[in-house]
């Protein structure tokens, strides 16, 4: 078993500087660094709403490596948002990022996968576009989305072979 540290605490007032910190390491593509700083954040104030959306972000920027880990904590990053649009669209977001990742791997099924994972990130953006109607970000998503699809020939529904599939 490793060695474990007590981690140092952050003082309040240094909360917006680290938080531009934590945007600027996942800039620099460092997103490990910008989930520590995100956590430290959250250790003071546990609902701060954009420390949340940058920890989301950097969670899904480890799909590629740590998806199974990194999915679980973005999703309960998610599920913290206090806003009902912030949640609806960074769950898309997360949905999206994950598609992407299924179908960047390849692989038997993987395009009925990714397919599923676009199909809710595009649900989603649909309700946080009624949730916030002049928002722009989940219409550009959802194109990006319905795009990707549309060029993509692996990506589409599974087929439905009329057999019942059961889960042990």
């Amino acid at each position: 078993m490793g060695t474990v540290f007590n981690l140092k605490p952050l003082k309040r007032k240094a909360i917006p500087e680290a938080l531009d910190k934590a945007r600027h390491y996942r800039l620099l593509n460092e997103p490990i660094e910008a989930e520590s700083i995100c956590l430290d954040i959250l250790e003071l104030e546990q609902d701060h709403e954009q420390a949340l959306i940058t920890l989301v972000l950097a969670l899904t920027d480890q799909f590629e490596h740590r998806l199974k880990y990194a999915f679980k904590q973005a999703t309960a990053a998610v599920d913290r948002l206090g806003e009902p649009y912030d949640a609806a669209y960074y769950k898309g977001l997360v949905c999206e990022r994950r598609a992407k990742v299924h179908l960047s791997r390849g692989g038997p099924g993987s395009g009925h996968v990714a397919f599923s994972w676009f199909r809710r990130a595009m649900e989603l953006y649909e309700f946080a576009l009624e949730l916030r109607p002049e928002s722009a970000d989940p219409i550009l998503r959802w194109n990006t989305c319905a795009r990707i699809i549309a060029r993509t020939p692996a990506l589409r529904e599974e087929p439905d072979d009329g057999r019942e599939h059961f889960l042990e």
